[in-house]
């Protein structure tokens, strides 16, 4: 395995204040005012962050460059993606580790070649793609990166180095230890966020429960319920801006759950349909 990266210690963004303070937009909502620090420039945008859920997943085209395009197309600048390594190592946007669901193949990508993968499609038309070519394919674009699989901890974290796109792509996973190791490989240059006991630590915090938490990490990207226990109110909000972490809020599809949301404080939302969540922000005035 390719262990490669020297990336510690050189680089650090050390953060500034945003300054940041959420529109008031036509719907008579005021939204809450955020005292978040920014601490990593990935997140250097002047209004809640709109995240395109898998480049906007609604129509089942997931995860291709189609569904990349068309959110650019649509003024989307941040793109959630995931990541699979293949058998020979290549690093697939994809975000299950079979191709079995959305694609006119079957097989897991972890006992695949490339070539195999590439022939496959989603939705029988679209291509899967390389996440190296759509670094190179949407320059202006930032990535929100789940790393869904071990093998591919290090070959993204090595094309991040090799690639110069430290500013441009934020690292996350459900397993906690697994984004650790890739900031701790990285060093301060790679913005993280929480995983699943990041994320129960910080819930935990807010209640006031001593609670261990990785320093390091520039968000908390998370549902807004888990397993019928709600994650996201404004105790959680709170205690994240006060250590210095944004909230991002996954995945959030109907309108009015989107302006309760922003109405909280949270500063990201991924959606599929990015349509609908274009049209909540223009109306708060808070698209930018």
């Amino acid at each position: 395995m390719e262990r490669s990266i020297r990336a510690r210690g050189t680089g650090a963004f050390t953060g500034r204040p945003s300054g940041r303070s959420r529109p008031t937009g036509n719907s008579g909502h005021t939204a809450a005012v955020t005292h978040v620090r920014l601490r990593h420039p990935y997140l250097d945008h002047p209004a809640p962050i709109p995240f395109a859920h898998r480049g906007g997943a609604a129509d089942g085209l997931e995860n291709t460059a189609f569904a990349f395009r068309r959110a650019a197309g649509a003024g989307y600048r941040y793109f959630e993606t995931d990541v699979h390594a293949t058998a020979d190592g290549k690093l697939v946007a994809f975000h299950d580790a079979t191709l079995d669901r959305v694609t006119d193949a079957r097989g897991r990508i972890a006992e695949l070649s490339w070539k195999q993968v590439s022939a496959a499609r989603v939705g029988g038309t679209e291509p899967l793609s390389l996440f190296e070519d759509l670094l190179e394919e949407f320059p202006e674009a930032r990535w929100n990166v789940d790393i869904k699989a071990e093998s591919a901890l290090y070959p993204l974290v090595n094309l991040i180095a090799r690639a110069g796109v430290w500013d441009r792509v934020c690292v996350g996973s459900f397993s906690e230890s697994r984004v650790a190791r890739a900031h701790r490989i990285a060093g301060p240059r790679l913005a993280t966020s929480y995983g699943v006991l990041g994320v129960l630590g910080l819930r935990l915090r807010s209640y006031a429960i001593p609670a261990a938490l990785r320093v390091g990490a520039v968000a908390a990207q998370v549902p807004e319920s888990q397993a019928g226990v709600r994650v996201v109110d404004r105790r959680f909000v709170r205690t994240a801006h006060a250590r210095g972490l944004q909230v991002h809020v996954w995945t959030v599809n109907e309108p009015e759950r989107m302006e309760a949301l922003l109405d909280l404080g949270v500063d990201g939302i991924m959606t599929d349909r990015i349509d609908i969540l274009r049209t909540v922000l223009d109306r708060r005035g808070a698209w930018a």
